[in-house]
Order: structure tokens, then sequence, then C-alpha cells
């Protein structure tokens, strides 16, 4: 027997809102498998599975996602300034938006909420994005994720694309350092101590310039 899911359960295997699956009903484009005696929808979980190949989302039901990240813990407090803007924008713009922090190095390609903005976009439940600057998405190569936006529809919208208030350099210093880091860890033990040396003065060349902004 067909397990049958309430729309609340529906809207959440769907990731899209209640309201939603309402107004595809009306339209016809996504039927309720059964109805209770009290007129509530009942969807069959295969019926959910095949939503993707059936219905093309209407672009109204779609997210804007606003992005801020700050490379360290120290900077929190710009954190909160990107965030405060990028909600004021949002709302004088009338957008459904939500938003997305994260907390490191804008040479990681691996953050929580970086991965979890790609796997929204990808998965085309995303209207539009927004970011206070374009090095706050990624140092490098932010270039590829608007090109995805492209390919799928989303619009991005960059509030301030000149100077930025944060000194460039000194962020670059820090991811650079960072990544002199990881590769100390890999090579500490397994390797000469001459590269140990090499390293060591890297990095003591590095604290240096960051110390100087």
């Amino acid at each position: 027997m067909n397990k049958l899911l309430s729309i609340g359960q529906a809207s959440k295997v769907l990731g899209v809102t209640i309201q939603t699956l309402r107004n595809w009903d009306k339209k016809g484009l996504l039927k309720p498998d059964e109805l209770t005696k009290g007129g509530d929808r009942r969807y069959k979980l295969e019926t959910l599975k095949a939503i993707n190949h059936n219905i093309v989302f209407n672009r109204d039901d779609l997210k804007t996602i606003a992005y801020a990240r700050v490379s360290s813990h120290d900077q929190k407090e710009d954190l909160v300034r990107q965030v405060q803007i990028l909600e004021l924008y949002c709302s004088k713009q009338g957008f459904n938006y939500e938003v997305i922090q994260d907390l490191g190095s804008g040479m990681n390609y691996y953050k929580q909420g970086l991965t979890k903005l790609l796997n929204l976009i990808l998965d085309g439940k995303v209207k539009r994005l927004v970011l206070t600057h374009k090095d706050r998405l990624l140092r490098f190569g932010a270039e590829l994720v608007f090109s995805i936006c492209e390919v799928k529809d989303v619009e991005v919208i960059i509030i301030n694309k000149g100077d930025e208030n944060i000194k460039f350099e000194e962020e670059l210093a820090k991811d650079v350092l960072e990544i002199i880091t990881v590769f100390s860890a890999r090579l500490y033990g397994s390797r000469s101590k001459k590269n140990k040396k090499l390293l060591d003065d890297m990095q003591k060349v590095m604290i240096e310039n960051v110390g100087e902004q």
C-alpha cells in the first residue's frame, strides 16, 4: 500500500510552501491523489518524486537568497552589518527572501552556507541572489557561480559594485595564510626540514603583512 502524505509533509518533500501546493491544485498542475472526508489533500510519494519532470515551477514561488560572508570570527560585526543591509534591501524591494550566512575564507569552496546556496540554485529553487559585494561570495571563482546562475535563470544583484569598506589586502592575506597553514599541517612530519623552514618563513611573512594593514 502506498503511503499517503499530508499537504504539509508533501510541501517539505518538494521544498515548497503549502500555499504553493494549493495554487498548483487550483491550476491543475498537481492534483492530490486523494481527499479525506474533511477535504484534506493527500499525496502519494511516487507522485511527488516525479514532480520535477512534470511541473515547471512558477517563478513567483521561488526564493530570493541573500548571502553574507566574512572570513574570521573577529569580523562578526561586519557580518551583522552585511545581513542588515541585505535585509533592508530585500524588504524594500518586496522580495520573499532567505538570508544565508557563512563564516570562513573566501577561498574555501566547501563552506556550509555556500554549499546550501549552490544546492538550492542547482535544484531550481532560487529566483535571485543578492550580495553586498561580489567577493562576499568567493574570493576567486565567483564568475563560475554567476555562470551557473545564468544557466538556471537566477538574477544576481550586487548592491555595492564600488570600493568595499573592508580592506581587500587584509582579507586576501588572511586567506593565503589559511592555505599555508593547511599545507603546513600536511607536510610537517612527512617532508624534509628544508620544507618545514620554507613554510615557517612564508607564514612569518604573511603574518607580518597582515599586521601592517
